[in-house]
């Protein structure tokens, strides 16, 4: 099978370890933004579109596992070894509050209002905390049967779903009564867990496969075999005709969402891929590596007469357009510019 050609990525340096999640904020009134975790303790901001660095988010002493945006893109939360979660102001860089855990904590979600945080990680126990009350104490739900690996709400603010390091499935918990109201049965550990943009599908990725679940009745729509294990699966947002998966062998893969076909294989990580994420636009995914880099993909080629060429130097040079406008404009900025090492 001849492999379609696809357009060499825009490269985001600036972590010096594995990155290991990538959150896309909603499309807001300033466009889309991505923020990355990373173990080298630094999450950073960057443009979604362009993947244009803008900040970097300074306090954790251990590595970030998990962060992500609140839906105007206003508040970041994050989730480290340090045993902490914290909330940040995504326009200053300044930590607005620090969650203590007595353990490492590995996820954390903001509910679909953003009136609540979610987090777990290495003491088995969901604690929802309301942002509306910082210091009051947050409601801890039942102990997990394992080390959480990923949370992420569902149906609003009324159903989360974690999966855990070392136990395969997905476990949907009631808030309300704190109870696992169903389980979502995998044979490996899930390492990814995604509610499509549109609430119709959880996307999983569990060993070496790729499975997409009803998420209102909770039943196996379609599951599909991948060449490795995969760490990361996303289902594109607009029409929901694609995923995207990385894993093991450093590939980013593209595939047909009701065949299950390959048509689309990107290389140019140097080491396994542990996150993909599509963007809300469609247009284009992200990956993060264990090599430290940042990739944005774009979806296309929409015209196969496209030289790959011509798109990549226009992106790097506007890029660096981008770069140069935002130090001469955001003067006074606390955060300093990432090295590109």
């Amino acid at each position: 099978m001849e492999k379609k050609k696809v357009a060499t990525p825009l490269v985001c340096h600036g972590h010096s370890r594995p990155v290991v999640d990538l959150f896309y904020s909603p499309i807001t009134p300033d466009g889309f933004f991505l923020i990355s975790a990373s173990k080298d303790s630094h999450p950073m901001l960057r443009n979604g579109e362009t993947g244009d660095w803008i900040g970097t988010f300074e306090g954790h002493k251990g590595a970030v596992w998990s962060s992500c945006l609140d839906n105007n893109a206003l508040r970041a939360a994050s989730a480290s070894a340090d045993f902490s979660a914290k909330l940040w102001d995504a326009l200053t860089g300044d930590v607005l509050h620090s969650f203590e855990h007595k353990h490492i904590v590995r996820a954390c979600a903001f509910s679909q209002d953003t009136k609540y945080l979610v987090t777990g990680g290495f003491e088995k126990i969901l604690r929802v905390f309301d942002l509306n009350r910082l210091d009051a104490p947050p409601t801890e739900i039942d102990k997990s049967p394992g080390s959480i690996r990923t949370l992420t709400w569902l149906h609003g603010d009324q159903t989360i779903l974690s999966s855990c390091t070392d136990i395969g499935g997905v476990r949907l918990w009631d808030v309300r009564s704190g109870k696992i109201v169903q389980t979502l049965e995998t044979k490996s550990p899930v390492t990814s867990a995604e509610v499509s943009q549109d609430g119709r599908y959880i996307t999983t990725a569990d060993g070496s496969t790729v499975k997409f679940w009803d998420a209102n009745h909770f039943g196996l729509v379609k599951s599909y075999d991948m060449p490795c294990n995969i760490e990361s699966a996303s289902l594109e947002p607009k029409s929901g005709n694609k995923f995207v998966a990385g894993g093991e062998d450093m590939w980013v893969r593209l595939f047909d969402f009701h065949t299950g076909e390959e048509i689309g294989c990107n290389k140019g990580h140097h080491g396994p891929v542990h996150c993909v994420r599509f963007a809300p636009t469609g247009e284009s995914y992200a990956s993060g590596s264990e090599d430290g880099t940042i990739r944005i993909w774009q979806t296309g080629p929409v015209n196969p007469e496209e030289t790959i060429e011509s798109k990549p130097k226009q992106s790097v040079d506007e890029v660096t357009r981008k770069i140069e406008g935002f130090h001469i404009n955001k003067e006074g900025k606390t955060e300093e510019k990432p090295s590109d090492a």
